[in-house]
């Protein structure tokens, strides 16, 4: 039996196909929907469609941006050319600029290596980082993925091609959080924070 108008059950349908959204949240979120006036749901509509339609891959880094040309990081004379952040996704980006520390440009993958998922190496954009690395200008690069099977391997991987260009490869230290307790960390975490102790 059919509760719902043909076109909410379609809309729930939608709202559901997002990632970490279930069937009660994509359904809340239709009827939040249909209780919005006309011009805010168009606006949503409008913001989505010139989101996909606008947004590009920056020609450079490959990172988000609106147009055709270099992004702004990219574009930006303030930024170090001669040192490149390695990251799988966009958003890693915009969590390393929220630390404010780093200076250099990015090169986003776009993934991780992952045989199980199907996502070997040609599926990223490594022939664009390594036409970069390729040109001279640059002297460091850091390996910025996450800390797990996948990440690794990709860093591993990466750092092995890079090795013919004599730049400088590093990787992101690891360690233990700020505010945390020894005893709760975990054995591999205490590890990789003794390997990579530096001096004061």
């Amino acid at each position: 039996m059919q509760y719902f108008p043909p076109a909410l059950e379609r809309l729930t349908e939608q709202f559901a196909r997002l990632p970490g959204i279930g069937h009660k949240s994509a359904q809340r979120l239709a009827f939040f929907i249909l209780s919005q006036p006309p011009e805010a749901v168009e606006a949503f509509a409008g913001a989505l469609t010139d989101a996909k339609r606008l947004i590009s891959l920056c020609p450079v880094c490959q990172n988000l941006t609106e147009g055709e040309g270099p992004c702004p990081i990219c574009s930006s004379s303030k930024r170090d050319r001669s040192t490149i952040c390695v990251v799988a996704s966009p958003k890693d980006v915009v969590a390393i600029e929220r630390a404010r520390e780093y200076e250099g440009l990015y090169h986003v993958l776009h993934g991780v290596i992952s045989p199980m998922n199907h996502v070997g190496p040609d599926d990223l954009r490594i022939k664009e980082l390594l036409a970069r690395v390729s040109q001279g200008d640059v002297q460091e690069v850091i390996m910025a993925t996450n800390p797990d099977t996948e990440g690794e391997a990709t860093a591993m991987y990466l750092s092995r091609l890079l090795k013919p260009f004599s730049v400088r490869v590093t990787r992101l230290a690891y360690g233990i959080p700020v505010g945390s307790n020894l005893e709760y960390t975990d054995d591999a975490t205490l590890m990789r924070a003794l390997e990579g102790r530096r001096e004061m």
